[in-house]
């Protein structure tokens, strides 16, 4: 991928149908990997986010959006 290309956001999400949490890349109707803790998915969802050039977005329980990273295509960087 060249510098302005980028992958799929992906999102850690909670896992209702089996408990744990869920990493999913945007748009996905499956997850990418299931696991027990809600820091494992970050952990693996950032890995993939930066593999991608593209954005981690972090789900609470109520699976409102609590944080989000850029990892290489932020569409709002910071000026200066």
């Amino acid at each position: 991928m060249s510098n302005k290309e980028h992958g799929k956001n992906q999102h850690v999400v909670p896992n209702r149908k089996n408990g744990g949490w869920s990493v999913k890349g945007e748009g996905n109707t499956k997850s990418t990997q299931n696991t027990d803790t809600k820091a494992e998915a970050v952990k693996i969802g950032r890995k993939i986010a930066t593999n991608q050039n593209s954005e981690l977005f972090i789900h609470g329980k109520d699976g409102k959006i609590q944080s989000r990273d850029s990892h290489g295509h932020d569409p709002y960087p910071p000026k200066g």
